[in-house]
């Protein structure tokens, strides 16, 4: 019988013994080095002046405007298990990730994307933010601002995750703590990937774009959105597609509305109001509601997460949502709305590059 790798954790697998190393990269062991935690020297003017080295001495790190910070380097075989954050992660906090030497990401989004709260200001600190929980199984959002997410990343040779501050002016905050195990990777374990994509405004009679350009062999595992509503009404009416290995004018999995996809029916309409909810893998769990002064915009955050039914590919693989209304006589009105999304998914690399990152205007949320 093979020994156990320590990956594929669940409660089936949680009285097993291994051989598998358990490392975590914080701000107070950057290396993941063992018994090189907590080692900051205490600053003569911080609260740990009195007690020293070993006392809360370094919990976070300052990122310059422009300056992209290197949070973790690991080398050898095994996977990220979890990972958790705060500080101040807005939409101008970009998390990057890198497989195995690849020179491109495979992960590049907004921290506050990645973690499926996409309504988060840029560089705004996380106490004047609005931060709705998230209780789903691979990606939790704690009070006040606890971003947690516990996708399996494994890699072979080495791993490199930044995260990069694009505001001109503010320095940024972050608290982390990544979560990871050396030990060995079987050969038909992928590597996790995620892009962020945003349209503001849709253009009449589009449709918006999760994902494009996917090639090679993998599977799709789940999609975060932020929708934005430029118009009166019901909005949710628009199917999700996914075209899978050659499809071209029609998909082969098509749905039956916004609200269907994201595990809800009928609007979420219960009693004349939206109403949120949040589980183990799907969930429509903020809605910002047009205060009567400033907020003129119903918009709302969603996730579906593909944990039991992921959609395997062979080749290709492209995701498409409509924006759909309604106007007078039953006819569809298309929307065009500030939609935003992160696609998710593991493939084999190499990979071909993502679109060119957008820039910070492009980003901010007004």
């Amino acid at each position: 019988m093979n020994p156990f790798n320590g990956l594929g954790m669940n409660l089936g697998t949680l009285s097993m013994l291994s051989n598998a190393e358990t490392h975590s990269i914080s701000s107070e062991n950057r290396s993941g080095g063992k018994g090189q935690g907590g080692m900051a020297p205490a600053d003569p003017t911080g609260p740990a002046r009195d007690l020293g080295s070993g006392w809360k001495c370094h919990a976070y790190d300052r990122i310059a405007p422009g300056e992209t910070f290197e949070m973790a380097i690991i080398k050898g075989s095994g996977a990220i298990q979890s990972i958790w954050m705060t500080g101040t992660p807005g939409r101008n906090m970009i998390l990057r990730i890198y497989w195995d030497g690849q020179e491109h990401p495979s992960v590049e989004c907004p921290v506050s994307d990645f973690f499926a709260v996409p309504w988060m200001k840029t560089n705004a600190p996380s106490e004047k933010q609005y931060f709705p929980q998230i209780n789903s199984m691979p990606v939790a959002v704690n009070p006040k601002s606890g971003l947690n997410c516990f996708w399996e990343m494994p890699f072979r040779k080495h791993c490199r995750i930044t995260m990069e501050n694009l505001h001109p002016v503010n320095d940024a905050v972050l608290f982390f703590q990544i979560n990871y195990t050396l030990t060995d990777v079987p050969e038909n374990a992928a590597y996790f990937h995620a892009q962020f994509r945003r349209i503001n405004p849709l253009p009449c009679k589009e449709v918006y774009t999760i994902i494009d350009g996917i090639k090679g062999q993998g599977h799709y595992v789940g999609t975060s959105m932020g929708w934005g509503i430029n118009n009166n009404g019901w909005w949710g009416e628009g199917e999700i597609k996914f075209f899978i290995d050659g499809d071209s004018t029609y998909p082969s999995i098509c749905g039956t509305g916004t609200e269907d996809y994201f595990g809800g029916s009928y609007n979420w309409d219960i009693g004349g109001k939206y109403v949120e909810y949040t589980t183990a893998f799907l969930g429509m769990h903020q809605v910002i509601r047009p205060d009567g002064t400033y907020n003129s915009q119903h918009r709302h955050a969603m996730y579906r997460w593909h944990v039991m039914d992921p959609i395997r590919f062979k080749q290709n693989m492209k995701v498409t949502i409509q924006a759909l209304g309604w106007r007078d006589g039953g006819r569809f009105l298309p929307g065009m709305h500030d939609i935003c999304s992160v696609a998710f998914w593991y493939q084999n690399i190499p990979t071909a590059p993502f679109p060119p990152f957008p820039p910070l205007d492009h980003l901010e949320i007004a």
